[in-house]
């Protein structure tokens, strides 16, 4: 059996750490071009509403929250610029959540990090090694049972 010790700390331990950093680093990134005022789920939100326009039930049922707990956010989003609410077209009670020209903006600036910061770990472990991450990485979370290509993240 090796030494659990020897090979430094456990796995969840690292794997916390990675995504730690990584959430940091993306932070500071966006709070250096204005966007300091951003709650925990806003990414997960502005990532449901890349493509499409959502009422607010299936927001909530994309990031996996209550209804309630959308409307609270979606509020927050509202107030801050990074979203609209604007009437459904196919109902005029019912309203739809789509992004502002803000939210677009940090989704963009989002995206660009994302990018440059795949292309600097690239540069630091090899084309070879940063693959081999990102394939283990994607079966991880497909043996949970999730596609991350048609899945938002959940928002806890």
């Amino acid at each position: 059996m090796v030494n659990e010790m020897a090979r430094g700390p456990d796995f969840g331990i690292l794997l916390g750490l990675a995504s730690q950093v990584f959430v940091d680093q993306l932070r500071q990134h966006l709070d250096e071009r204005g966007f300091s005022d951003l709650g925990s789920a806003y990414g997960y939100v502005l990532r449901a509403l890349a493509d499409e326009p959502l009422r607010p039930n299936e927001l909530a049922s994309r990031l996996g929250i209550t209804p309630q707990g959308a409307t609270k956010v979606v509020g927050e989003m509202v107030d801050r610029g990074y979203v609209e609410l604007l009437p459904d077209p196919r109902d005029g009670r019912a309203k739809r959540v789509q992004l502002a020209s803000r939210g677009k903006r940090l989704l963009a600036a989002a995206r660009r990090f994302h990018a440059a910061y795949e292309r600097r770990l690239r540069q630091r472990l090899g084309e070879r090694a940063a693959d081999t991450l990102r394939e283990l990485l994607d079966a991880m979370v497909r043996a949970a049972g999730v596609d991350p290509d048609s899945t938002v993240l959940r928002a806890v």
